[in-house]
């Protein structure tokens, strides 16, 4: 029972019955347009992102989504045709005019901490000082020496690739601190050991996962199965969200490398990669203005990348007006107004849609029940439709988690099954650091040695009386800052604290290093 006036080439979101308005549909050539999918805790937010990652797939659009809750994974299922689900889904898509056909799609699973899903990673250069600062939460004064730490990777050749990498640099920095400070600016000690100690914090938390290679591939993201589905890459992030600033810190990163890398392509008829960023409040949550800016920056400028970027948050207000504003195709579930704040909150929501002339829009926005939402998506020439009530379509795939051995299954045929698996560790700023540390260690030890030989050759002499005076000892060019360091780091190597410190540490969003 297909509705023929349903627009080609679109997404059906939804319909109405009695009381309820026309069909709605997400017109794919607008999806790189962006979008909020917003409401309270148990409004149907998640099903209605389900079926929007559902619709993209099917129609060749890669998507990456995380899977905060755990139970998205379902989607790599098809639903089942029995049970009462099976009944309230199927009344429901009689009342909307749907054909429900039961299906899987194209998943392939990550995780930061390699348990659910295929390991993801990024180097810290490739983080860059702006986000590791973000994530780290550091002070201006602190975020300065991290920044001096990248200036001196680039210009010395050591490369940051893992958290051991930038904990031997910043080891590094703190023992030439006065020269650093001439050269830099002002570097304190203190201010290093600051870092150092957010970074065993991070360490603890498993973030040091996160950082090291093989690093994720963004090509890995915007494939299509053989059937022309686009895959869905699904992060999980359940555990991930204990440490919510990792999460949205990692979500970000990933968002600019996708601005960075990918070629300007105007309009297309369909997006390239459709990103999902749930619990989109967490990345606004005390950040400062400057990545506030930059965040709005990348939601303006990516469009023309053929990436659509869709927020997911219980209320509109946890996104800046100046972001708000770019957010074409809006699903708004219910907003519950119990406090004054609220009241006010669900007014302002309401003014951001285009007036239906059948009822009042905070009222609808209050009242719909679960699954069920105030719509508005992109029409024809970029215009915002008129608000409408809309009965959320069911998904075709599985409503809740896989179980561990459909899930095990789904990444053994995996296209990049094994591709992540095992860590690798190249040459870079700890092993060329440790190098030069062994080199001067050498210098040194063989210049001791030849001026320790010259002091026994002296007193053998004296010994003999001859009265020759002994020559001065010249100053040795073996303890210049080398060599200095050389000592204090081969030192540290050599115990056990020198080797937590090297085992815990942590960086461009907008340029990489």
């Amino acid at each position: 029972m297909v509705d023929e006036t349903r627009p080609a080439d679109s997404i059906f979101i939804g319909g109405g019955g009695e009381g309820y308005g026309l069909p709605q549909s997400l017109l794919l050539k607008y999806g790189n347009r962006h979008g909020l999918i917003a409401g309270a805790t148990g409004t149907g937010k998640t099903v209605t992102l389900q079926i929007l990652a559902e619709g993209f797939s099917a129609a060749g659009v890669p998507v990456f989504l995380s899977d905060v809750k755990g139970d998205l994974s379902g989607i790599a299922a098809a639903g089942s045709a029995e049970g009462k689900l099976h009944d309230a889904f199927t009344k429901r898509s009689q009342t909307i005019g749907l054909d429900l056909q039961y299906r899987a799609f194209p998943v392939i699973f990550w995780d930061l901490f390699g348990e659910k899903g295929h390991p993801v990673r990024a180097t810290v250069a490739e983080m860059g000082p702006l986000l590791l600062s973000r994530l780290l939460e550091l002070s201006e004064a602190q975020e300065g020496v991290l920044n001096v730490a990248f200036r001196l990777s680039d210009e010395e050749e050591l490369p940051l690739l893992d958290l051991k990498d930038l904990q031997a640099l910043l080891t590094f920095v703190a023992e030439h601190a006065d020269e650093m400070s001439a050269r830099y600016g002002l570097v304190s000690k203190e201010s290093v050991g600051a870092i150092q100690r957010r970074l065993l914090v991070l360490e603890n938390q498993g973030g040091a996962r996160l950082f090291g290679e093989p690093a994720l591939d963004l090509a890995d993201l915007m494939t299509v199965d053989a059937n022309g589905q686009g895959r869905i890459s699904l992060l999980a992030a359940d555990k991930l969200m204990n440490s919510p600033r990792l999460y949205a810190t990692f979500l970000l990163w990933l968002l600019s490398e996708l601005f960075e890398m990918l070629p300007e392509v105007g309009d297309p008829d369909k997006p390239k990669l459709v990103f999902f960023f749930d619990e989109a409040h967490l990345l606004f949550d005390d950040a400062p203005k400057a990545l506030v800016s930059k965040v709005e920056q990348v939601a303006r400028l990516i469009r023309s990348k053929g990436v659509g970027v869709y927020f997911i948050t219980q209320n509109p207000a946890d996104v800046p007006e100046n972001i708000l504003g770019q957010l074409g195709n809006r699903v708004q579930h219910a907003l519950r107004a119990f406090t004054a704040k609220d009241q006010k909150d669900l007014a302002k929501a309401a003014e951001t849609y285009r007036p239906n002339p059948r009822f009042k829009i905070d009222e609808a926005i209050r009242d719909v029940g679960t699954g069920e939402a105030v719509t508005s998506l992109l029409e024809a020439k970029g215009i915002p439709g008129v608000a409408e009530r809309t009965l959320i379509r069911p998904p075709s795939s599985q409503l809740g988690p896989l179980d561990d051995a459909a899930r095990a299954a789904v990444m053994a045929a995996s296209p990049v099954a094994g591709k992540y698996d095992v860590a690798v560790d190249r040459d870079s700023a700890w092993e060329r650091l440790r190098a030069r540390a062994d080199k001067a260690a050498q210098a040194a030890a063989e210049t001791e040695a030849r001026e320790t030989e010259a002091r026994e050759f002296e007193k053998a002499r004296r010994y003999d009386g001859k009265t020759e005076a002994a020559p001065k000892k010249s100053a040795s060019r073996s303890d210049s800052i080398g060599t200095a360091f050389a000592k204090s780091f081969a030192r540290q190597l050599g115990t056990k604290s020198g080797q937590a410190i090297i085992r815990g540490v942590l960086g461009s969003i907008f340029g990489k290093r």
